[in-house]
């Protein structure tokens, strides 16, 4: 997977930066928006914990799809905004979080 940003915009009046990027994945299955933000917050090098991926549209048959993420400024600007079901796919599924804490 491979992930190319075509633009990045400061949004000052929601304390966020607005970040639109193509996710190229030829040959393989639609990618998981947890494995996107990943890639993302690698590339960015930002917190995980203030960057949400909203969309993740695929285009049929290419291998790539069109993705818009938001990086948060803070943590509280960040809940005030952004909508409940948004932040929860941008989560581990509880079963995953769990079992990866019975493990350690």
């Amino acid at each position: 997977m491979e992930i190319n940003i075509n633009n990045k915009a400061e949004n000052p009046l929601l304390d966020r930066t607005e970040v639109y990027f193509d996710c190229l994945y030829q040959g393989e299955a639609t990618p998981k928006v947890l494995d996107v933000k990943n890639k993302l917050v690698a590339i960015l090098n930002v917190d995980k914990n203030l960057l949400v991926v909203d969309k993740l549209n695929p285009n049929f048959g290419e291998g790539k799809a069109r993705g818009y993420a938001k990086l948060y400024k803070s943590d509280k600007s960040l809940s005030e905004i952004e909508r409940k079901h948004i932040l929860e796919k941008n989560q581990k599924p509880q079963d995953e979080a769990k079992s990866e804490d019975a493990e350690e």
